[in-house]
């Protein structure tokens, strides 16, 4: 399990608020009252089998999904709705299961797309490419650059994603991701498909952004190892029902979360 870190100093300071929380899809309840907290400054994540509701939680915090009760404090917000592109701008970034990337594009232009939120002047200006437009384009360039270096993708920095091999096509979604600055960054399964080299590579990512950045992550995950490594704190869900939450050595020995999620101790 990792070393105590910026969670432990920020125990009280609660980023983000999730109450009572349901969501339906027809009669299909994704999830059924769920209620946590994720602290600023660290790293939980949300485990569960398949259908537990996981990838749903993430929808419904970032404005994907919208539940038909319960509300979430952002940053001392409250809310009970909120669209993406509000989630966006408020300090909301997000990586997908299965990559959501400009295939066409490159990596430098990918995670250059995230900086877009941060962009001041109008199409006009950037069409034009000239004066302030330039400046702050220029701007932006230097922090992408920054994110560049620090996922260590130097080298294909010019190649379209669609040429790149999936471990770094995942690598440029997590950099577009940081290009927005997020307060809070969710991970949906960032290290599903990779073999052990790039999961230990995407880890030690996940860790620095945290420890170096401060970056508050919300991430889930199958491989319950990188989980019990990695995370301060762990939200367990089975059919869209909390069954769990504490520290990893807590979780790991809940009676419940062994019944329903990493299998019957004999």
């Amino acid at each position: 399990m990792r070393a105590p870190g910026r969670a432990e100093a920020a125990v009280d300071t609660v980023l983000l608020s999730v109450e009572q929380v349901s969501l339906a899809f027809g009669g299909v309840k994704a999830l059924s009252g769920v209620s946590f907290g994720i602290r600023k400054g660290e790293i939980c994540a949300i485990i569960g089998p398949n259908g537990a509701g996981k990838t749903s939680m993430l929808n419904v915090i970032n404005g994907f999904y919208q539940p038909q009760h319960g509300r979430i404090t952002f940053k001392g917000e409250t809310r009970a709705k909120m669209r993406p592109y509000e989630a966006a701008r408020g300090g909301i970034a997000r990586t997908f299961q299965n990559v959501a990337l400009f295939r066409g594009m490159t990596a430098l232009d990918n995670i250059m797309a995230g900086r877009s939120l941060k962009m001041h002047r109008n199409f006009f200006w950037q069409l034009l490419r000239h004066g302030p437009a330039l400046k702050e384009e220029i701007e932006h360039r230097l922090r992408v650059e920054e994110i560049i270096d620090f996922l260590n993708i130097q080298e294909i920095r010019r190649v379209p994603v669609g040429r790149l091999p999936y471990g770094l096509q995942k690598r440029v979604e997590l950099g577009r991701a940081l290009a927005m600055e997020p307060d809070l960054l969710l991970l949906d399964e960032p290290m599903a498909g990779m073999n052990l080299e790039e999961k230990e590579d995407m880890s030690r990512f996940v860790l620095d952004l945290n420890d170096e950045y401060g970056t508050t992550i919300a991430l889930i995950e199958h491989d319950m190892s990188i989980v019990m490594d990695l995370s301060d704190r762990v939200v367990v869900l089975d059919h869209g029902i909390k069954i769990a939450d504490g520290t990893p050595d807590k979780v790991r020995s809940n009676q419940v979360v062994i019944d329903a999620y990493l299998g019957v101790a004999h």
